[in-house]
């Protein structure tokens, strides 16, 4: 069986319904909530023989910019030849996206295969501490992995703050924070500083760091470096040379005008931060990524669900999250920045772009709806307000309601199902799609509209089906 699981070939269903079991297990755990802390992450480890401390590398923490750093580090590492472990998170179509070597998830049996193992493990650490949550159990199979196959190197990045983020329980001997903003307040703190607490507490002694922190949380992140006796690394932006359709070009230190192949001029930022990490990578003798292999690696880099670019009946589809305000700044200006080079972008009067949009009801969405609208292309566009099949997700007529409050004059209508709204975008006018608000959105039409094979789960045949 291939990784594809749709092609020719039918899968063994003994490894399909493995699987199906292994992520139902896994998931399941879901429904009791997050619980922070790393005590049971701690103890699941050493049931498991410490895993963890079998690799090393950078673990990145931050409110926006985790995954696009994590991309193009990892891209430049696995350019240099090296065996470089990544989690990626969410997933947005596989639930084996949030492990991966060299950009290639996990196949599905060695998946069933792990969590099977750490499962027991599970089970003893439970009757002492409490049931370990899905992002525990999930830690410890992609550190199980991780020391099975001998990586080089790992990046690793923080799920929810730091400090007692279950990846927190692993030190690679490199910490980042990529920057602070307002997030996850419930659980992380009302302020920047008291969200920047949580995340420096990454760093750890012995630790080489980076930050791409400013404000008010720059100070709490020397703090803790300073406490630490860690070495700290504070990067800017580096400088924006230009932009087309497919990318970026920056001036960083050691390598000059460089080519990334991530979309949106913040992403100059997370180049700098991404390029003082393999310097810290180096320093602290972990791995060695020469300007070469950066080069290569930072113009191959890939992000999926960021700024990701489709084609799809011969229009142009933007997929982006946007689940915070912040997010949604970078996306309004991303699209500004893009929209000459995007469907009809060179006729005098460029068509309106398409907005599809959902997000989760627990978000700022008063705050994204704000931070789109600042966008000069947005304020003639349609917007299609849809929810995703989730009990979080907004009503596609209550998040309607806040765009006409919020935006007047924005031609907005309410399509609850995913696949009427995607429908809808295709049939209005002939500009660019722009799909954001929410990953699990942008997953949902990453599932419909883009075939990776390396995505396709293994399917059950229908036993009611007839053989062709």
């Amino acid at each position: 069986m291939t990784a594809g699981g749709h092609g020719s070939v039918t899968p063994d269903p003994d490894v399909a319904r493995e699987y199906r079991d292994a992520v139902r297990t896994l998931t399941e755990r879901g429904r009791f909530g997050i619980r922070l802390g790393l005590g049971r992450t701690r103890a699941l480890l050493r049931e498991l023989g410490n895993p963890e401390r079998a690799f090393r590398g950078a673990l990145i923490a931050g409110t926006n910019g985790k995954g696009s750093v994590l991309a193009l580090t990892a891209s430049a590492l696995s350019a240099a030849g090296l065996r470089t472990g990544e989690t990626p998170k969410p997933h947005l179509v596989s639930y084996r996206e949030r492990m991966q070597i060299g950009g290639r998830p996990i196949n599905p049996a060695t998946f069933a295969r792990l969590v099977r193992e750490v499962l027991p493990a599970a089970d003893r650490v439970a009757r002492r501490l409490g049931r370990p949550t899905e992002f525990e159990l999930l830690t410890a199979v992609i550190f199980r992995w991780f020391a099975e196959v001998g990586l080089d190197v790992a990046v690793v990045e923080v799920g929810l703050g730091g400090r007692l983020d279950a990846t927190h329980a692993w030190d690679g001997g490199v910490a980042v924070i990529t920057n602070v903003a307002l997030d996850h307040m419930d659980r992380l703190g009302d302020t920047i500083p008291k969200i920047a607490r949580e995340k420096a507490a990454i760093i750890e002694r012995g630790d080489q760091a980076v930050t791409g922190a400013s404000g008010e949380a720059l100070p709490v992140v020397r703090r803790r470096a300073r406490r630490m006796g860690v070495p700290l690394t504070e990067v800017g932006a580096g400088e924006l040379l230009g932009w087309d359709r497919d990318g970026i070009e920056v001036r960083l230190p050691g390598l000059g005008p460089t080519r990334i192949g991530l979309r949106g001029r913040h992403q100059a930022e997370n180049a700098a931060v991404a390029n003082a990490t393999l310097d810290a990578l180096e320093a602290a003798g972990i791995a060695r990524a020469p300007a070469a292999a950066r080069r290569r690696g930072f113009a191959s880099a890939r992000w999926p669900g960021r700024l990701e670019l489709l084609r799809v009946d011969g229009r142009d589809v933007l997929l982006d999250g946007a689940h915070n305000p912040a997010g949604a700044a970078t996306l309004a200006t991303a699209i500004d920045d893009l929209r000459p080079h995007l469907t009809g972008g060179d006729r005098r009067e460029p068509p309106p772009i398409t907005l599809v949009i959902g997000a989760m009801g627990d978000k700022d969405v008063d705050g994204i709806v704000t931070a789109l609208a600042a966008s000069e292309s947005i304020r003639d566009a349609q917007v299609l307000a849809t929810q995703v099949d989730l009990p979080r997700a907004l009503a596609a007529e209550a998040f309607a309601a806040r765009w006409r409050t919020l935006v007047p004059g924005v031609a907005v209508e309410a399509q609850p199902d995913v696949d009427r709204a995607l429908q809808r975008a295709l049939a209005v006018g002939d500009g660019p799609i722009v799909v954001a608000g929410s990953l699990y959105l942008v997953g949902e039409v990453r599932r419909r509209w883009l075939d990776d094979p390396l995505l396709n789960d293994p399917w059950l045949p229908d036993p009611e089906a007839t053989p062709a």
